[in-house]
């Protein structure tokens, strides 16, 4: 699917510019396009050895195991090809919390891993599974309980009422979560994307059932990703200290919490901006706040109480982060150069005016075209474009609010494809691309539905 599509950018770049003179502008749009991949990919170096180094943790103290087993039922309807005590597991939950909760930071090294692991479940080096395309069309979907970035852009350009799209935004990517999963699910059984379960999946599948079936006889040791196998030994087993310390850790956080969302319990009166929120807001405000130093100082001390050497684990986990990095920065060149192209040679501006008679019937506004037919392809221009808007229309007006909501509830889909598969070297991509753009599309008339009926 990706060198259809990729090779569909560049000729049309090249040919959109040749028809409108912009042969300059394509030139440059790959150029920025290949500076701006080793950009992202760099700057992607330090947050991936931190996270890598935190899940290491997570992973050595058996605490991830701990967290995929409690959301087993839901994961495993979702995900029917990944044994229940696979480390994706816990990686995805992971991944899929810190979406939620607007943390990218996080998100993006947490859903890397989660594909190396799914990669260890894969037969075939180079296609995606049916887990890996889920698990993708899930990232392009996910459930926002607060769109920080678009919520800040409102904010910025003095909405009276910034904090007004998280209903819309939650509400319009539920039903992209909704379209997403379905979809993923009805085209994985199509004939043109179905692939057989090979011997080899079917192995691999088989261990870990019978590991699964020794655990609960009591008489199996917890496994890792790499392999290996956790020594038994009494320094590993949870000491009064490792269970009294993330205990009280936790109930630090909680009253951290509550003095955020509550603060005239305390004695604290509320921040002026904090007044005009609602206490939902205030939640997630709070939780997206706490949950990084929360994370960062939970699985730390957690695995110490396991008898993890913390610092030697940390270390060999932030050590992945480098291979990864390596790995991804070719698919991402490729892919932005082609968007660069594209968008340089005014690809969008055309399908703009071409969309435009169709759209204008059914109410949608054309302000919001340009930032729809961006979205997908671009993070940085889409902000762009919404900034834009928001400074044309005004912060309170209906569109530049619709607009923020769909800035929100999608996301970069190829810019998501290009790096999660490309960091455990997938070319064939089977059907997430069309569940994700689905996902996508079904955001953006989900926003502007929504919007026109609560705002």
């Amino acid at each position: 699917m990706l060198n259809y599509i990729w090779l569909a950018l560049v000729l049309l770049a090249v040919a959109i510019g040749g028809w409108n003179d912009r042969f300059k502008e394509v030139t440059e749009g790959a150029f920025d396009g290949a500076k701006t991949a080793v950009t992202i990919a760099l700057g992607l170096i330090g947050i991936m050895a931190l996270w890598l180094g935190v899940m290491r943790l997570a992973e050595r103290a058996g605490l991830v195991q701990r967290i995929a087993r409690g959301l087993r039922p839901i994961m495993r309807r979702l995900f029917p090809d990944v044994p229940p005590e696979h480390p994706a597991m816990g990686s995805m939950v992971m991944n899929m919390a810190a979406n939620m909760l607007g943390l990218g930071n996080a998100a993006t090294p947490l859903g890397l891993r989660a594909m190396r692991d799914l990669k260890t479940l894969n037969p075939r080096t180079d296609v995606a599974t049916n887990a890996m395309c889920t698990f993708l069309a899930i990232n392009t979907s996910s459930v926002q309980l607060i769109p920080a970035t678009a919520i800040a852009i409102l904010a910025a350009s003095g909405s009276t009422r910034p904090t007004a799209i998280v209903g819309t935004a939650l509400l319009a990517t539920l039903c992209a979560a909704t379209v997403a999963i379905v979809s993923v699910k009805l085209l994985e059984k199509l004939p043109i994307f179905r692939i057989s379960r090979s011997i080899e999946n079917a192995n691999v599948l088989q261990n870990f059932e019978k590991a699964e079936v020794k655990e609960k006889a009591g008489v199996s040791e917890p496994g890792y990703s790499d392999g290996s196998v956790v020594p038994q030994e009494p320094a590993r087993r949870l000491s009064i200290l490792g269970l009294i310390a993330p205990i009280g850790l936790t109930l630090l956080f909680i009253v951290l919490f509550v003095r955020m969302v509550a603060p005239t319990l305390f004695g604290v009166p509320l921040a002026a901006e904090a007044t005009t929120q609602n206490l939902f807001v205030r939640s997630v405000n709070a939780l997206s706040i706490l949950a990084i130093p929360f994370l960062l100082s939970f699985f730390p001390l957690y695995a110490a109480g396991r008898g993890v050497k913390v610092y030697d684990e940390f270390v060999e986990g932030a050590k992945e982060g480098f291979s990864v990095i390596l790995k991804i920065i070719p698919f991402l060149v490729t892919m932005l150069v082609a968007i660069g192209m594209f968008k340089g040679a005014g690809g969008i501006d055309l399908l703009s005016r071409l969309l435009s008679p169709i759209l204008t019937p059914l109410q949608f506004p054309t302000d919001l075209l340009p930032l729809a037919l961006m979205r997908p392809l671009s993070g940085s221009a889409t902000l762009a474009l919404l900034t834009d808007v928001v400074h044309r229309l005004g912060p309170d007006n209906i569109v530049s609010l619709t607009a923020a909501t769909i800035y929100g509830s999608t996301e970069t889909t190829f810019y998501v494809a290009a790096v999660y598969f490309g960091a455990v070297g997938i070319k064939q991509t089977r059907h997430a691309i069309p569940a994700g753009l689905l996902a996508d599309l079904t955001g953006v008339i989900a926003s502007v539905i929504i919007c026109r009926a609560v705002l």
